[in-house]
C-alpha cells in the first residue's frame, strides 16, 4: 500500500526567541544577538532538497524583516511560505488589536519577499487556546485558508483538550470558516500524547515518534511534523537564568537531531501542508485566485 502523505513544517525562528527562554532573553537584546537562522534553515533547505521532500516554512515576520533574502530562497526551493505572526509573542499575552496590527505586518513582509499570497497561519507556541480563540476571527480577516495553531492537548503553555485531532473545517466564535490542520496526537500508553515534533520529538525515544506517526496513518489521517532551525543546532549559545524545565526542554538532544530527522525523512512521505489540505479536498487547488 502506498504511504500516506503528511504534512512537513518548519517554524522559522531563532534560538533567542523561544517562550520557554523569555526570563533570560529580553526581547531588546535581540538585535544585538547573533542571528544562527538563516544558516541553520539552509542547512534544513539542502537536507530536504536530499531527500526530494517539500514542505511548509511557517516564517517569523522578524526574521523575514532582517533576512527577506532567506524568504526567497525558501520559496525558490519549491517550499510552501507560511506566516508564524510577527513577535513571537503568544497570542493570549496580546490585544486582538495589538495581534491584527503585528499579523498584518508579518504577512506583508512575506508577500513582498516571494511575490505571491501568503495563506496558511501558525501561532507563537501554539498559543490559540480557548482564551484566544479570537484570533480565529482576525485570521478569517486577513485572507488566511487555513491554520495549524491548535495542539488537543493540556499543556502548561497552549493546548484546546477535547479539540478535533483531525485536520478539518473549523468556525471561528463569529462563525466563519477556516481550516484547522491541528498538532498531530496519537493514543498510546493509554491516553492522548502529542507525537508532532519539536521537543517531543528530540526528548523523547525515536520509537515512540515513529510508532506514534504510523497509528495516525493507520487511520488514513496524515500528521503534521514539525521542528525548528535551531533544533540542528548543538553549538548554540547557552541562555543563562532559565528555569531547569526550559533548559531540559531546550537543550536536550540537539546533537541527536538531525540524525532522528533524517530517519523521519526516509521513512514518511512528506509535503507542504498546502498539498496536503488540497489533495483532501480542504483547500481549492488553485487558491491563489
Amino acid at each position: 500500500m502506498r504511504q500516506l502523505i503528511n504534512a512537513f513544517t518548519i517554524d522559522v525562528e531563532d534560538y533567542f526567541q523561544v517562550s520557554a527562554l523569555a526570563a533570560g532573553v529580553p526581547r531588546d537584546t535581540w538585535d544585538q544577538r547573533e542571528l544562527r537562522v538563516e544558516r541553520n534553515t539552509d542547512r534544513l533547505l539542502s537536507m530536504l532538497d536530499e531527500h526530494g521532500v517539500r514542505g511548509t516554512f511557517f516564517v517569523l515576520g522578524w526574521v523575514a524583516d532582517r533576512v527577506p533574502s532567506l524568504v526567497k530562497r525558501i520559496a525558490a526551493a519549491g517550499h510552501e511560505v507560511a506566516c508564524h505572526g510577527y513577535s513571537h509573542e503568544l497570542i493570549y499575552r496580546q490585544t486582538p488589536e495589538v495581534f491584527r496590527e503585528e499579523t498584518v505586518r508579518a504577512k506583508r513582509l512575506l508577500e513582498d519577499a516571494i511575490g505571491a499570497r501568503v495563506i496558511g497561519y501558525r501561532a507563537a507556541s501554539f498559543s490559540i487556546t480557548q482564551q484566544s480563540r479570537w484570533a480565529l476571527d482576525i485570521l478569517a480577516d486577513l485572507d488566511f485558508l487555513y491554520d495549524s495553531s491548535i495542539f488537543p492537548i493540556k499543556h502548561d503553555r497552549y493546548g484546546i483538550p477535547g479539540a478535533s485531532i483531525d485536520p478539518g473545517k473549523i468556525e471561528s466564535p463569529s462563525g466563519r470558516a477556516l481550516v484547522e490542520f491541528p498538532m498531530s496526537t496519537a493514543g498510546l500508553l493509554g491516553m492522548r500524547l502529542p507525537v508532532s515534533g519539536g521537543g517531543y520529538f528530540r526528548l523523547l525515544p525515536y520509537w515512540y515518534t515513529r510508532t506514534g506517526l504510523r497509528s495516525i496513518n493507520a487511520r488514513g489521517v496524515p500528521f503534521t511534523f514539525y521542528l525548528h532551525p535551531w533544533e540542528i543546532d548543538a553549538e548554540q549559545p547557552r541562555v543563562p537564568g532559565i528555569s531547569m524545565l526550559s533548559r531540559i526542554r531546550h537543550y536536550t538532544n540537539l546533537s541527536r537531531c538531525e540524525g532522528r530527522l533524517r530517519r523521519v525523512l526516509a521513512e514518511f512521505r512528506f509535503s507542504t501542508m498546502r498539498e496536503v489540505l488540497t489533495a483532501r479536498g480542504l483547500l481549492q487547488a488553485a487558491p491563489d485566485a
